[in-house]
């Protein structure tokens, strides 16, 4: 070959190479302690400071693994002389709501800082390990498996005699965020206007503010006692909650929240809140401890006030109980402030109408008439409460992997509540204490119309439609016991939705813990995938994506979903999904040396990172690649596009590159 045509062909070459290189790097790290020199039987704060490129965050490491995204770990290397004290603390980390898994999840822009209380227990102190972490992008939706080295081995033991190792949790600290505290102060707001809806607590407004102002000599003096009797029931509440933060405030309020035990446990309580909201019982405080908070409102002065105050708390606690409770339940996943910013806003929203009215008496003519109405509110409450236990339910089946509340009986339950609701609501089911004649006011016709419109929405869910709006509110759509499409003659069964592919007769590596959406056949393993595409003459879409990947999710929800995608993927390619964030660790035969890091790779998801690097030069995720049966790219990598129409075309970009060379080939043979 002439020199001229081996320039063009290595300019081509790193060209094409560069058209497949994404690898970036978003953090830098570096590592101090809060004492440097220090006695044996000392504690310590290990420091883990992070700088983050513009654009990108990066997730905290105070969140379930299990049903979040990829969170920040410290891995220390064992040995005893050191003791790890506690969990990895997060310094001022922000929060927010994540639609896609449903929960606060807490992450660090620019900058952040992490920190781990350890005691000193020998002379030779030897501290070293490596973080893993995740760093996202919502410009082009791209997320990055991360990994860095520590070593804390400029700390100095001057003195002091070694120790033993003890168990001591008792410091246990919460990185509190703030961006999120002032929509969870707005949704207990909005649960205290609806307390205020309820037959114990409505009928008690114009009683009260009649009684200020009877009783009192002048208006200033009746605006003096109400507002004392709105911020005494303010107050309150407050106590409520810090009583609950401190037993669930410190380190154990998140340990809780994704937890088995704790979510059965939130799943019971809602479902006696509801059955409580329906009329069959009430939830009630001991008579004599009411009667006696009664008899203290009778004295004078402020004092008499706050027990006129904490008497109205008691006595409508049957209708406010389940509603305080869901508040303090919603509370558990964020940190310890946020069961007081719950409160305040429940609060406020029920003390501010005794206030108010009692400032302004002549609105007390434009409340409506107490009646039957009330009893409607608290039903509509017990129907909510009943779908927000089985969310609980659903998080402890998710992480366990129980299958009990597979996506279609999920969507089916919910279906069943909003068609219950709005049946109830036009008068065909009826629960005790109900008026036998109910009329259908606008109101009263406008929610049951609604909660109807919802249930035909769910409905579209049995026949296949992703309810892209509830994304993040319903489990994962992936392999089901059941469906209702099949049931219902809309689909074909599959062959008892296995994922080995139609005529692989082997055994697929890895299906025992992970599985593809939407009942999509395919592997896990790389070599398995080439083997069988070889075979069948297929080309191989391979999906490197994570368990805590948000943007993997939403491709799978918003662009898999689409029939003339999975249509593509069922038919015309041998998918291969590659974790590369499963913890999962493989026989010692399988381990090896990267020759990108120099590090050994023991487990499936750094084997899986590892051949995403060394490959492709690609560290992102999600990311798709198209390959030849000669393990050669049919077109340019795809990373996080949601537009179903530019996804198509890369898959038939890829069949038709797929289809040229396979005829260049036998014409050439």
């Amino acid at each position: 070959m002439k020199r001229s045509g081996i320039l063009l062909f290595a300019i081509w070459l790193i060209t094409s190479f560069q058209a497949f290189a994404q690898f970036k790097t978003t953090t830098n790290w570096s590592f101090d302690a809060s004492k440097t020199e220090v006695q044996t039987g000392d504690e310590i704060e290990l420091i883990f400071k992070v700088k983050i490129i513009p654009d990108w965050y990066l997730y905290s490491s105070d969140i379930d693994p299990d049903v979040g995204p990829m969170v920040t770990e410290a891995e220390y290397e064992t040995n005893d002389s050191f003791e790890v004290i506690g969990t990895l603390i997060p310094v001022d980390a922000k929060e927010k709501y994540d639609e896609i898994w449903g929960t606060d999840v807490t992450y660090f822009e620019g900058k952040g800082e992490f920190r781990q209380k350890i005691r000193v227990l020998k002379k030779d102190l030897d501290i070293r390990g490596s973080l893993t972490f995740q760093t996202c992008t919502d410009i082009d939706g791209q997320c990055i498996p991360g990994g860095a080295d520590f070593d804390f081995n400029f700390i100095k033991v001057t003195g002091g005699e070694d120790q033993k190792a003890q168990n001591d949790y008792s410091d246990l600290l919460e990185a509190e965020g703030g961006e999120s505290l002032w929509g969870f102060f707005l949704a207990a707001f909005l649960f205290g206007l609806a307390a205020l809806l309820t037959p114990c607590v409505f009928p008690m407004i114009p009683m009260t503010v009649a009684f200020f102002t009877n009783s009192s000599q002048s208006k200033k003096q009746a605006r003096v006692k109400a507002t004392t009797y709105g911020l005494s029931i303010i107050l309150i509440y407050i106590l409520v909650g810090l009583i609950f933060t401190s037993f669930f405030g410190v380190g154990l309020a998140n340990d809780l929240a994704t937890g088995a035990i704790a979510n059965i446990i939130f799943f019971a309580v809602f479902l006696i809140f509801a059955i409580s909201f329906f009329g069959y019982f009430e939830i009630n405080l001991p008579t004599g401890f009411v009667n006696k908070m009664d008899k203290n409102a009778n004295k004078g002065g402020f004092l008499g006030v706050f027990f006129m105050a904490f008497t109205l708390v008691l006595v409508s606690f049957s209708c406010t109980g389940p509603i305080v409770g869901t508040v303090l339940i919603e509370s558990f996943q964020g940190a310890k402030i946020k069961p007081l910013v719950g409160m305040l806003g429940f609060s406020s929203a029920f003390a501010i109408p005794f206030t108010v009215f009692a400032f302004f008496p002549g609105m007390l003519k434009d409340l409506p008439k107490s009646g039957g109405w009330l009893n409607s509110v608290k039903v509509v409450l017990g129907f909510i409460e009943l779908a927000l236990g089985f969310k609980f339910l659903s998080v402890a089946d998710q992480a366990y992997h129980w299958g009990l509340l597979d996506r279609e009986i999920y969507i089916a339950i919910w279906f069943v509540l909003a068609l219950g609701l709005a049946l109830y609501l036009f008068g065909v089911i009826k629960f005790p204490h109900d008026d036998k004649k109910t009329k259908l006011q606008p109101l009263r016709l406008g929610v049951a119309v609604a909660s109807l419109a919802f249930a035909v929405y769910l409905f579209t869910g049995f026949t296949g439609s992703p309810l892209n709006g509830l994304a993040g509110y319903l489990p994962p759509d992936k392999k089901a016991d059941f469906s209702f499409a099949v049931a219902m003659g809309l689909e074909e069964a599959p062959e008892e939705f296995q994922v080995a592919p139609v005529g692989y007769n082997g055994e697929v590596k890895h299906a025992d813990f992970l599985e593809l959406p939407h009942n999509l056949r395919g592997f896990f393993d790389y070599e398995q995938a080439m083997d069988y595409a070889q075979e069948q003459g297929k080309p191989v879409f391979i999906d490197f994506t994570g368990h805590g990947c948000v943007n993997c999710r939403k491709m799978e929800q918003y662009v898999w979903s689409a029939p003339e995608v999975l249509n593509i993927l069922r038919n015309d390619y041998v998918v291969l999904a590659l974790y590369v964030d499963d913890k999962t660790e493989l026989p010692e035969s399988e381990w090896y040396t990267s020759s990108f890091d120099g590090k050994v790779k023991k487990t499936v998801g750094k084997q899986n990172f590892d051949f995403q690097i060394t490959q492709f030069n690609g560290n992102a995720q999600p990311y798709y690649v198209l390959l030849d049966t000669n393990e050669q790219p049919l077109v340019a990598p795809l990373s996080y596009d949601p537009s179903v129409e530019n996804f198509v075309e890369f898959l038939e970009n890829g069949k038709a590159e797929f289809e040229r060379r396979t005829s260049a080939t036998a014409l050439s043979n």
